[in-house]
């Protein structure tokens, strides 16, 4: 049966929309969280490099992550839910490959800007080998594809290998950057070229299982239509995105590298938090684009905030309680003192930032976009106040967990008191 159509047919099979939603988000958490697993596994790497290479291998890392791949996720997630709800399919194919064509295009312009200014890169982010920066623009590459299929994928509801995306990409990065970095002694760049080469695993499994679709004769597609759709979303999650990200380019460029080093590891731990969260706001999301281009109801809301609440502040729990234990037995003796006394402060501000996500994903799916310029600004605001307030690690956290309730707020306050639309 096609990925496409096996959630109508439980559905009309008997099988209840929240049994099919617990047991997709289930195995997406467990997926996500394999994969977060062996993720992290990498960061462990660190104890077999020198400090300052460990630094240099986060903010390389935190520049793939800047990468807009949740916008780009989610616009493609939202096209093929609603081209499938609509029978759109052929127009679809069309919006895939431009998507695929336009990312390989900003990479060959990012490469360019590269080759022209290395040397002040280099000189910027206290980056000993080149070699190190130009598979980072390869990471970069796949950080583009991996979340367009990604979001193709999720459209079709298709969670089984969207889940299988997530493993390939972690076993990939692990054992790559582990054989690099145990058997040669490769330092930051072996790291970057597991990341590299698990990236490029899962986007191998993500553009073959999609291939029903983008393979299609395409069919042309309203342009002025599809961009009032895509802008807002684009614009949106990646203002989200930056809240994700933001923090931790900022302290390697204000801050030591060891220090760097110290506050990697404990955003680390603290990110892992999303593992657990991220899965149940992923699979709500087509299924509320799909219920709106039906006109059709949806209460997945309430249960995504819920199990975000619990699942998200237990973690921050955990974090707290055991964080001077798990940064000893994950990194060398001297991220102790400094990582573990930042990691409750980074853990309890992903709480609001975690519910945040899920407002942003219901409110977009239905095409609420009346907040995107709101949480344009306040990211806007955000960037400001972190050129501003970088005395410690702690107060850059601090305006971290301050924004993030700021953003948790503006999300509430249109969710559950501005004027409804769509179902």
């Amino acid at each position: 049966m096609p990925a496409e159509t096996t959630e109508s047919a439980s559905v009309a099979a008997g099988t209840k929309p929240h049994a099919t939603f617990f047991r997709q988000s289930g195995w997406l958490m467990m997926a996500n969280v394999g994969s977060g697993v062996m993720m992290y596994a990498v960061h462990l790497l660190n104890k077999k490099i020198p400090p300052e290479q460990y630094g240099i291998f986060g903010v390389l890392l935190a520049v793939a992550m800047f990468v807009p791949n949740m916008p780009l996720q989610m616009v493609l997630a939202q096209q093929t839910a609603q081209a499938l709800a609509t029978d759109r399919k052929r127009e679809l194919a069309g919006i895939i490959r431009l998507a695929w064509l336009g990312t390989f295009g900003l990479c060959l312009l990012l490469a360019l800007g590269t080759f022209i200014w290395q040397k002040d890169i280099l000189t910027g982010w206290q980056i000993t080998n080149p070699a190190d920066l130009w598979i980072t623009v390869l990471v970069v590459l796949f950080s583009f594809w991996l979340p367009m299929f990604w979001g193709v994928l999720q459209g079709q509801q298709n969670f089984l290998w969207f889940g299988w995306t997530y493993i390939f990409n972690g076993a990939g990065r692990l054992g790559i950057a582990s054989f690099l970095v145990l058997v040669l002694g490769a330092y930051a760049g072996g790291m970057m070229m597991g990341v590299c080469l698990g990236l490029a695993m899962g986007v191998g499994v993500a553009i073959w299982q999609t291939r029903s679709l983008w393979l299609l004769p395409a069919l042309p597609f309203d342009w002025r239509s599809l961009l009032k759709q895509i802008v807002p979303l684009l614009l949106g999650f990646a203002a989200v995105q930056f809240f994700f990200t933001a923090d931790t380019m900022f302290v390697k460029a204000y801050f030591s590298g060891d220090d760097a080093a110290f506050y990697v590891s404990a955003g680390t731990l603290s990110r892992g938090l999303m593992w657990l969260v991220v899965p149940l706001a992923t699979v709500m999301f087509p299924k509320i684009v799909h219920s709106v281009a039906r006109s059709e109801k949806s209460d997945l809301l309430g249960l995504v905030l819920l199990g975000t609440a619990i699942l998200a502040a237990g973690g921050a729990v955990g974090l707290t309680i055991l964080g001077p234990w798990i940064v000893r037995l994950a990194y060398s003796k001297d991220y102790v003192s400094v990582a573990a006394a930042v990691l409750p402060w980074y853990a309890w501000a992903m709480v609001p930032l975690s519910l945040a996500f899920a407002l942003v994903n219901n409110l977009l799916a239905r095409s609420q976009f009346r907040i995107v310029p709101v949480l344009l600004l306040l990211a806007a605001a955000y960037g400001i106040a972190l050129t501003q307030f970088h005395d410690t690690l702690i107060t850059v956290l601090k305006t971290l967990g301050v924004f993030n309730l700021l953003l948790l707020g503006v999300c509430a306050g249109f969710t559950f008191l501005g004027p409804k639309s769509g179902v």
